[in-house]
């Protein structure tokens, strides 16, 4: 829990991190903006700790408390996920992503039942938001349920032509291993938003993960165009390029063996 301590109200070096000259302008407002962007871009631990800053203007607003739980759930840290929320939901019982946002956690470490439990929770208590029935569609492809499917339509069309919504329900798909469905979704996303260079990425790891090679190196290229100096991208190209060479070699293999 360490690295936690400070997390509710942040830390005194959080704005010299950021390069903030005069944090004394800046606010809750100001902070929300910045985890809302940095969420959106995949920066999830520096998100984590924005979340944190608006809670040192505003320990009472319970959506940055759902954004800390659901950066440590994107970040794989599915049980400080669960201790947070718990932490928040003493304050906040009744909060819908609050308690949708536990059931994922819950959902990822192995208590399915728990999960269910709480994704039921977040929809008695007002389930109209898309990330209430991306969290079902978690729990329920946890579960290995076929009615996972109906959770994120349902998602989609509470936000039409939504890039976020699209890109969320396709990152949930891709870490159940349903490369497929996330590849549509990742698609959607893309359509919507062709000029965001993360979505162009995770498109590749979609079609990667599917032995598109050629349209994965692609989408990578697309977003290196993007965002030049990202250092994922280029991580991504090396690796890409590594599995080409391996299936060549193994080809090789393969014939050589043959004749």
């Amino acid at each position: 829990m360490s690295r936690f301590v400070n997390l509710e109200f942040g830390d005194e070096h959080e704005d010299q991190s950021h390069g903030q000259s005069n944090p004394v302008l800046k606010g809750e407002a100001h902070y929300l903006h910045e985890a809302h962007s940095a969420f959106a871009n995949g920066n999830f631990e520096s998100a984590l700790r924005l979340y944190s800053k608006v809670l040192e203007f505003n320990p009472q607003y319970a959506a940055a408390w759902t954004g800390q739980v659901r950066m440590l759930i994107e970040l794989g840290e599915y049980r400080e996920a669960k201790l947070w929320a718990d932490k928040a939901l003493e304050t906040f019982p009744h909060e819908p992503e609050l308690l949708a946002a536990k059931a994922v956690a819950l959902g990822r470490s192995g208590d399915l039942q728990g999960a269910l439990a709480f994704s039921d929770a977040a929809i008695e208590e007002r389930g109209d938001t898309p990330y209430i029935w991306l969290a079902r569609g978690d729990v329920l492809l946890a579960r290995k349920e076929a009615r996972a499917d109906y959770c994120f339509d349902k998602a989609l069309l509470l936000a039409p032509k939504d890039w976020f919504v699209a890109w969320l329900a396709a990152r949930i798909r891709y870490f159940h291993e349903q490369f497929v469905l996330a590849f549509k979704l990742m698609q959607l996303a893309v359509e919507w938003n062709a000029g965001h260079f993360l979505l162009w990425l995770e498109l590749g790891h979609c079609q990667q993960a599917l032995g598109l090679t050629g349209a994965a190196r692609h989408s990578y290229t697309q977003a290196q165009q993007l965002n030049p100096h990202c250092p994922e991208i280029e991580t991504a190209l090396v690796k890409l390029s590594g599995t080409g060479i391996w299936s060549r070699l193994c080809g090789w293999g393969r014939q050589l063996f043959n004749a």
